[in-house]
């Protein structure tokens, strides 16, 4: 792939669109796999294909959607009329529900985390900001409307949103010393670099199957459970479809354990008086 122009020129396009640096990293990594992947026919595509037939559903369903955006790219700026990926059926994930970190493991990540990480944490958990986000927001992006405070941030595929954020959580993330929120410095680390550091810390604070990304699902699940709008939450979180925020109605609902007690109650045998 070091000699392949064609793929050279879609990563340097990724990066002037702001695309996060570990996405890129990522979607550099599945070019690099299939070795000259601008000039690829689809058998040699095909045969790449078959070779990650043991990788998990998720990440040959994402691999799969970076060279799909690979070509789609390629052929909008006329360096390929075809599509090598076109026979390629990508696998079925099944995502499950959200599985959010407990108030009470939130509480101890925030009494016990150093506060740069501190602040990475209650931007993931009460504002419902992905990693790279929550690692590229600054001072200057968060703007006060009346009495409560917005963040100006910059999301997948470089598509910018408005999160409304807290008075509460401001106060836990200030005093407002300019530069990037989290570092409290003028330098920013990438959403890589801060994820390994919250996951490590989270293990280490004994918080079982935590992850920064567990902070994101406590958002949404609460969101829903506050508001009932999907719309509105998908739009916080910055969802594409409204069918990605859908998973945190069916975590928030309890419909599922009132049918369960209501049947057993029905179906229960009956005393002697």
């Amino acid at each position: 792939m070091d000699h392949d122009p064609i793929a050279a020129d879609w990563l340097a396009h990724l990066a002037a669109d702001h695309c996060p640096p570990n996405t890129i990293r990522r979607r550099r990594a599945v070019l690099r796999s299939i070795g000259n992947p601008g000039a690829a026919t689809r058998e040699e595509v095909e045969a790449w294909w078959a070779t990650r037939r043991d990788m998990s559903a998720a990440t040959r369903s994402s691999d799969l959607a970076s060279l799909r955006s690979f070509y789609r790219w390629a052929h909008r700026w006329e360096h390929r009329t075809d599509d090598p990926t076109l026979r390629l059926d990508a696998p079925k994930v099944d995502k499950g529900l959200p599985r959010p970190v407990t108030r009470h493991d939130l509480r101890t990540l925030l009494d016990r985390l150093p506060d740069d990480l501190r602040r990475a944490v209650a931007l993931g958990a009460y504002a419902g900001l992905r990693v790279s986000e929550v690692a590229a927001l600054e001072w200057g992006h968060i703007e006060w409307a009346g009495a409560r405070a917005r963040a100006r941030v910059v999301g997948k595929g470089g598509k910018p949103r408005i999160v409304d954020l807290s008075p509460a959580l401001v106060d836990m993330l200030g005093p407002d010393r300019g530069g990037n929120v989290v570092t409290g410095e003028p330098v920013a680390w990438d959403g890589a670099r801060l994820q390994r550091r919250v996951n490590r810390l989270i293990r280490a604070a004994g918080v079982k199957r935590g992850t920064f990304h567990s902070l994101r699902h406590r958002y949404g699940t609460m969101a829903y459970q506050a508001s009932g709008d999907l719309v509105a939450v998908g739009g916080q979180m910055g969802h594409a479809s409204i069918t990605t925020t859908a998973v945190y109605a069916a975590a928030a609902s309890d419909a599922g354990a009132r049918i369960a007690d209501a049947v057993s109650a029905a179906n229960a045998p009956r005393t002697k008086p």
